[in-house]
């Protein structure tokens, strides 16, 4: 049987460890970056069609004519296509900003003895590796309602000094109030075991100037298959509460319905404001969840 354990709250900072994982993993980054096209392209040559209208060369895309523009920025060849007037938009190629927020709270200190590593200890390495593999890419990057986008190299480590300051982080399991501009990209990274109301309604702030972003839900494998038989209490570490469940065994199926639910329930979330779900178990790499992640960025940008 499956044993867990649960990470003290100093624990949720991180230190060198998790600073040492992430620049390892982001040196890592660019060979498995080479075996995809579409992110090989966004990081390697660190100049990126940013999706935000502005001075460029590159045709970007058409969007309907509003009332009180300029009659010649109107494209007739398209706009003769159907009844519809459209102007023609370039691609600006400057800096974009890219948000990430970790969730540091007591429920992703949660480990067992199926998983690499616990889920708060895998959410700063990876959200320190993109930070770090972004930069490298060109972009600026900033952690969500903490600090400014910067495009330093040292990232990971101010990154890092500023999560170890933030206790006030320990007990938020959502992203604070923020609303990144329309062209930003925001990265959320947490094991989402919050009622959905509030994941759908704390999106929807992030999202509310048209923010494109990705959740990416950390699990431990055993929160997924409740590997259980015996006498069992619940514990929640975050409301304090214990429940005695007696049998384990007979939980088992209906809590993995629950869990299915959930997650489809998160999924629909990410699809209403055109954002990305991402699943990731402690129990595999994180460059699986990083490349994945960078390679959902290239696409939201429509590179390849």
């Amino acid at each position: 049987m499956a044993s867990t354990r649960l990470v003290e709250a100093d624990s949720r900072r991180p230190g060198r460890p998790e600073t040492g994982g992430a620049l390892d993993l982001a040196g890592r980054m660019p060979r498995l970056v080479l075996e995809s096209r579409r992110v090989s392209g966004t990081l390697a040559h660190g100049l990126h069609g940013r999706r935000r209208a502005g001075p460029g060369e590159s045709f970007w895309q058409f969007r309907p004519f509003v009332n009180g523009e300029a009659a010649a920025r109107i494209d007739w060849r398209r706009s003769a296509r159907d009844d519809r007037l459209y102007v023609r938009e370039r691609e600006w190629e400057a800096a974009h900003n890219i948000w990430l927020w970790i969730d540091r709270s007591a429920s992703m200190g949660f480990a067992s003895d199926l998983a690499q590593t616990s889920k708060v200890e895998r959410a700063l390495v990876l959200g320190l590796a993109l930070a770090d593999t972004f930069v490298d890419g060109g972009e600026r990057v900033g952690l969500l309602g903490l600090t400014r986008s910067s495009a330093a190299r040292g990232v990971v480590e101010t990154l890092a000094q500023s999560l170890v300051n933030d206790r006030a982080g320990l007990t938020q399991d959502l992203p604070p109030p923020a609303s990144p501009g329309r062209f930003d990209e925001t990265v959320l990274i947490s094991d989402f075991l919050t009622p959905l109301d509030a994941v759908r309604a704390s999106v929807q702030a992030v999202s509310a100037r048209g923010t494109h972003g990705h959740l990416v839900m950390v699990v431990d494998p055993v929160e997924e298959t409740f590997p259980f038989t015996g006498q069992a209490v619940l514990h929640d570490p975050e409301g304090n509460t214990s429940l005695d469940i007696g049998e384990a065994g007979a939980w088992g199926e209906a809590y993995r319905q629950r869990i299915a639910a959930h997650r489809e329930g998160l999924a629909e979330i990410a699809r209403q404001r055109g954002w990305t779900l991402t699943i990731h178990r402690t129990d595999r790499p994180a460059t699986e969840a990083a490349l994945r992640v960078l390679t959902l960025v290239a696409a939201a940008r429509g590179l390849g």
